[in-house]
């Protein structure tokens, strides 16, 4: 049985993962609250294996190993330090960031080589480039979208943008955070207009 590709990401109501400099503050100006945290912290037990861009593994590697992040939220960053990676790179060529294999060249038929290995579920986290490159070759299996009641509008770059063709959806699960954050899981079914 093939594991499953699964990407988790934060985006505004407009679909976008970040401003158009690559900003995304937005994600952390909501309050917290005890339920979002425990869902945080949750995530990160729920185990599998952890898939990043580039730019996203850089800025994980510099939080996530340090006293600050232990100190933070020691749950996650247990977690976080201690689960298998895989960083997807086209420059990088080395990843000081414990229990972590770069995936060179091109992420498409790397991932889904990694796919077809027995092992645990692999979790994209954030690594929006990566995964609006992989959403169009079919490789995500889910969609795991917290929606952040934020719009960006022109200055927000597309989690989506790269489906010329579009793509049917079916909700799986959500919920909803006191903070106002809102899980919304789906499961891709094909591309628009495919019988």
């Amino acid at each position: 049985m093939m594991r499953r590709l699964i990407a988790f990401d934060m985006v505004t109501l407009d679909g976008c993962y970040a401003s158009t400099d690559g900003d995304f503050s937005w994600t952390h100006r909501r309050e917290r609250d005890a339920e979002w945290d425990a869902f945080v912290q949750g995530n990160a037990d729920s185990g599998g294996e952890l898939v990043f861009g580039r730019v996203t593994y850089q800025m994980m590697a510099s939080w996530w190993p340090t006293p600050a992040a232990a100190q933070n939220e020691p749950a996650v960053a247990e977690r976080m330090n201690a689960l298998p990676k895989f960083v997807c790179s086209r420059t990088l060529r080395e990843a000081a960031w414990n229990n972590t294999a770069v995936l060179e060249g091109d992420a498409i038929p790397r991932l889904r080589a990694l796919k077809s290995e027995p092992g645990a579920d692999l979790v994209i986290l954030g690594s929006g480039e990566l995964v609006a490159s992989l959403g169009p070759a079919g490789l995500i299996d889910e969609y795991q979208l917290v929606i952040v009641p934020v719009v960006l509008g022109r200055r927000g770059r597309s989690l989506f943008g790269g489906f010329a063709a579009g793509m049917d959806l079916r909700l799986a699960r959500s919920r909803r955070f006191g903070n106002g954050n809102m899980l919304l899981c789906y499961e891709p079914q094909g591309r628009v207009g495919d019988p």
